[in-house]
């Protein structure tokens, strides 16, 4: 286990330094001056020299990326040039109130979506299974944008039972019902489907067959052997979708006005923030390697069968 930990680690470092080679390669490429617009329209050419080599951006390019792998390395994620301090300060004081929204996306998520995406499975053909993948395809086939802005109307134009915009942690739940909604839908249908696909496959395999020629309960067949089978790739598929929404719902974030890391990095794009940009995105893989991590010791306790190598 422990061998197995410090090689993932090992791999997480390597994906780091090459995901901060290309964003810090993309964004030196992409249009834009971060010095001309920070010092705006008025500025000379003077002044916008300067700015550069206060910002290090006259520098050569391996220089630059040198410099930046080096500070990463002591953990320095260097200075927003949008905001004006540190690049962690930034990421640190927006990831609240992603984390907080994906969370609770994700625990409705694990209580709701997977129980009746095994109930379908295990249940095929019945009138559940018709109404889990009917409930399926009518989540999948509505855009976040469109349901973003349906709950606005709903609940806050027409009803005036919630807030419209705004953001105030779990002092006020009101403002998380309507980001929450939106945030997790999608992903409430994945694992609907996901769950009953792998019921159904793990179904037809002939050691269930066996269980049941063995005189077992339904009960016991489900529960002892099809449930923790079907489980891996739903525990699979269910961490790489949290990981994607603590990577930041930028369309759910500046619908509803959340400061989190999604309407963070919009701006910071826009306004050509590099250290922000770039930091976002190491934070952002970091993310990803861990709960992948996770995901697969997780795997482990679920099937002995497995082994981590």
């Amino acid at each position: 286990m422990l061998k197995f930990i410090l090689k993932r680690l090992f791999y997480m470092l390597i994906v780091v330094i090459a995901i901060s080679f290309i964003s810090f390669a993309l964004l030196r490429l992409s249009p834009g001056d971060p010095a001309m617009m920070m010092l705006g329209d008025n500025a000379t050419p003077e002044m916008i020299e300067a700015m550069r080599e206060k910002l290090g951006l006259n520098q050569p390019f391996m220089t630059q990326y040198f410099i930046y792998v080096t500070n990463l390395l002591k953990g320095d994620l260097g200075t927003s040039i949008l905001y004006g301090y540190s690049c962690k300060e930034v990421i640190f004081s927006r990831l609240p109130a992603t984390a907080t929204l994906s969370f609770i996306s994700a625990i409705i998520i694990l209580i709701i979506a997977i129980p009746i995406g095994i109930i379908a499975g295990a249940k095929q053909g019945s009138f559940f299974d018709f109404f889990a993948t009917a409930l399926v395809v009518l989540l999948q086939s509505m855009s976040v944008v469109w349901v973003a802005i349906l709950l606005l109307l709903i609940f806050s134009v027409k009803l005036n039972i919630l807030p419209a915009v705004g953001y105030k942690g779990l002092s006020d739940p009101k403002y998380l019902v309507m980001p929450v909604i939106a945030c997790g839908y999608r992903t409430m249908a994945m694992m609907v489907r996901m769950g009953r696909s792998g019921m159904i496959d793990v179904m037809s395999e002939d050691y269930i067959k066996c269980t049941y020629a063995r005189g077992m309960s339904k009960f016991d067949v489900y529960t002892k052997y099809a449930f923790k089978n079907a489980l891996i790739p739903i525990t699979t598929l269910y961490g790489l979708q949290i990981s994607g929404m603590l990577a930041g719902t930028v369309v759910i974030e500046t619908v509803y006005n959340i400061p989190g890391i999604g309407s963070m990095l919009v701006n910071a794009v826009g306004h050509r923030d590099y250290p922000l940009v770039q930091s976002s995105l190491v934070v952002t893989a970091i993310m990803f390697a861990v709960i992948t991590l996770i995901v697969d010791i997780v795997n482990t306790f679920i099937d002995r069968r497995m082994q981590l190598n």
